[in-house]
């Protein structure tokens, strides 16, 4: 599949996987970037992978439980009594954990872009509180990645499924830009797209 798509499209191809074995076929097949939702914590010998391929890893943080999990009719599931510390400093130190796990690996600071994992391990309140100081994750030094797109924390804000979604990603998205987000993750590319370049001619 990996394949046919290179060969069909002139776009980057990325690969969401936490496992080694698997980004490494990935890579061989032509994806160009690795997006590890556990940021090296479950197989850190995905950064030799992308050390080696010379390819961008993005490490994202990710503390899900599904213990703390909670589902809804219409809306899905959403996290629950998610305890932090410190919201933001046990995100920010627990990606310099990642960040660590990936220089061991040989992996340089311009080939690592975070993902502060929105939905991943944060209830409604504390995804809105990532995406509304983002800048403090930005502070890190790296690129940003945020995927906020159709997430719960946007259906339970509003009380809408998921194909109803589409203003409150894009509201996400255009406040997540102000606040530093350098990609975005989305489903509705064509509306996201002029989103994104709307808040760029604004903010940057």
């Amino acid at each position: 599949m990996i394949t046919a798509l290179v060969d069909q499209f002139d776009v980057l191809i990325s690969i969401d996987s936490y496992k080694s074995d698997v980004a490494r076929e990935a890579v061989r097949a032509g994806a160009k970037i690795l997006n590890d939702v556990w940021g090296l914590m479950v197989d850190p010998k995905l950064g030799e992978v992308a050390q080696e391929a010379g390819v961008p890893l993005i490490l994202m943080h990710n503390r899900s439980n599904p213990s703390n999990a909670a589902i809804k009719e219409k809306l899905g599931g959403r996290y629950i009594g998610v305890k932090y510390e410190n919201l933001l400093e046990d995100v920010k130190s627990e990606l310099l954990d990642s960040v660590a796990l990936a220089h061991q690996a040989g992996v340089p600071d311009e080939r690592i872009i975070l993902d502060p994992g929105i939905g991943f391990g944060k209830t409604v309140e504390q995804n809105l509180e990532l995406v509304n100081r983002l800048e403090e994750i930005r502070s890190l030094g790296y690129p940003v990645l945020l995927g906020p797109s159709r997430k719960s924390f946007i259906g339970y804000t509003l009380d809408l499924p998921p194909d109803e979604r589409l203003e409150g990603t894009a509201a996400a998205v255009s406040v997540g830009i102000t606040r530093g987000a350098d990609i975005i993750r989305v489903h509705d590319v064509k509306e996201m797209i002029r989103i994104a370049r709307m808040t760029d001619a604004i903010v940057r």
